[in-house]
C-alpha cells in the first residue's frame, strides 16, 4: 500500500456529474509528498461490486468513496482526513452519521451529525443535522454519500447487490472488524450533495437483507 496516496472513488453513470466532482477534487490542496488518484467505475452490477472493484484496483492508503454528485469545497479536505486518521483506531470518516440507529435502521428517520450543503432544483441549503463536539463524533453507520477509509474491508456484495445500504453496511463492518467509524467536526460543510429525487424501488428489499445480517 502506498502509505502517502489518496484515491478518490465514484460508481458513474452521467459524465457531467463525473467531470464536476473531479473538477473539484483536482483543486484540493495535497500536502507535501502526497498524491492524488481518482478511479471511476460505470456499469457496475451495484455499489458494493463498483466499490471492491476499485478497492482492489487501488494501492492507495487512504480511500475516498463518493457519490459522483458530490463537490468537495473544503480545499483542505485531504489535510483534514490524514490528521483524524493519525488515529489507527479510526477507519473510516463520514459527512453525515447516526450515533445510534433507529429501530427501523433507515438513518434519516432517526438523530444524525454532520452538515452538508444539500442542493436541488429549486435552491442550495446547508443543512445542519447535529453539532459534534470535540474533533469527532463516533457513530454507528454514516451516509454513502461520501465514505472515506484508511483500511480495506470488503464491501458485502454478497449480500447487498443493488443501489441501498450499502453504507450502513460497511459501517457496521469496520465497527465489527474494531475501528471506529467516525464524522468531523465541521464549522461549514466540506460538501455539496447534488442529489435528485430517491429511488426506492429496492430499498426496502435492501433493508430486510442488513437487518437479518446484523440484527
Amino acid at each position: 500500500m502506498d502509505q502517502n496516496k489518496i484515491c478518490f472513488i465514484m460508481c458513474t453513470n452521467n459524465t457531467q456529474y463525473a467531470e464536476e466532482a473531479i473538477y473539484y477534487i483536482n483543486n484540493l490542496n495535497v500536502p507535501r509528498g502526497y498524491s492524488i488518484d481518482v478511479l471511476t467505475v460505470g456499469g457496475a452490477d451495484s455499489m458494493t461490486a463498483g466499490y471492491n472493484e476499485a478497492m482492489k484496483t487501488s494501492d492507495a492508503k487512504y480511500k475516498v468513496y463518493m457519490h459522483q454528485d458530490v463537490m468537495i469545497i473544503e480545499k483542505y479536505f485531504i489535510h483534514k482526513l490524514i490528521k483524524i486518521f493519525q488515529d489507527e483506531t479510526i477507519g473510516m470518516i463520514g459527512m453525515v452519521g447516526s450515533p445510534k440507529l433507529p429501530e427501523n435502521k433507515v438513518m434519516w428517520k432517526g438523530y444524525r451529525v454532520g452538515k452538508i450543503f444539500a442542493n436541488n432544483i429549486y435552491s442550495m441549503n446547508m443543512i445542519d443535522y447535529g453539532q459534534v463536539e470535540g474533533d469527532y463524533c463516533q457513530v454507528q453507520a454514516v451516509d454513502g454519500l461520501l465514505m472515506a477509509t484508511q483500511y480495506d474491508l470488503p464491501w458485502r456484495d454478497d449480500i447487498f447487490d443493488k443501489w441501498d445500504f450499502y453504507d450502513v453496511s460497511q459501517s457496521l463492518e469496520f465497527g465489527k472488524a474494531g475501528y471506529k467509524v467516525v464524522v468531523p467536526n465541521m464549522l461549514k460543510p466540506w460538501c455539496i450533495h447534488d442529489d435528485g429525487l430517491m429511488d426506492l424501488t429496492n430499498y426496502y428489499g435492501e433493508r430486510r437483507k442488513l437487518i437479518k445480517e446484523y440484527f
